[in-house]
């Protein structure tokens, strides 16, 4: 695949995304054409975070809450759709939607959890965490790009 755009050049490195981002918006207070830049993740590893033990009672809930959103949802938006009193029906509706939903949610919840048979016992949370973040730049505005960086206040943690 062939490459667009031109070549860029890494400016500055950062420790965490927030110093990053605000580095960009100190480009962009001083009219830089920060369509132009990227902000990139490097050395991305996953880290998963153990939330909790999973039990029956857990995976009953947790497939409820997941069941109860779109079935309110739907129930309420098939209400919409009576000509004779939609905000009664949308009401009904939803309110069925919601239980109807919890419900067949819990069932599938205990079904899955059934059949990992102990395998699995816990929830997690999965994030893709980088070790630094870099801000590239077009090459042939990469020079402006340091210039109007140096000029930020310390706080910014550019390296």
């Amino acid at each position: 695949m062939a490459q667009t755009g031109s070549q860029r050049r890494t400016i500055a490195s950062f420790t965490n995304y927030r110093d990053a981002e605000r580095a960009v918006d100190h480009l962009s207070d001083n009219k830089f054409p920060v369509g132009r830049t990227a902000i990139i993740g490097v050395d991305v590893r996953m880290v998963e975070q153990v939330v909790g033990r999973m039990n029956w009672g857990r995976a009953l809930l947790n497939g409820a809450t997941s069941g109860a959103i779109p079935g309110l949802l739907f129930g309420w938006i098939f209400g919409l759709f009576d000509l004779i009193n939609p905000l009664v029906a949308a009401f009904t509706l939803a309110l069925y939607g919601l239980v109807f939903g919890a419900a067949i949610g819990a069932l599938m919840g205990g079904v899955f959890y059934a059949l990992q048979r102990g395998r699995r016992d816990f929830s997690s949370v999965t994030m893709m965490v980088p070790s630094r973040y870099d801000l590239v730049v077009d090459e042939e505005i990469a020079d402006e790009a340091q210039r109007l960086l140096s000029g930020m206040s310390p706080a910014g943690g550019a390296s």
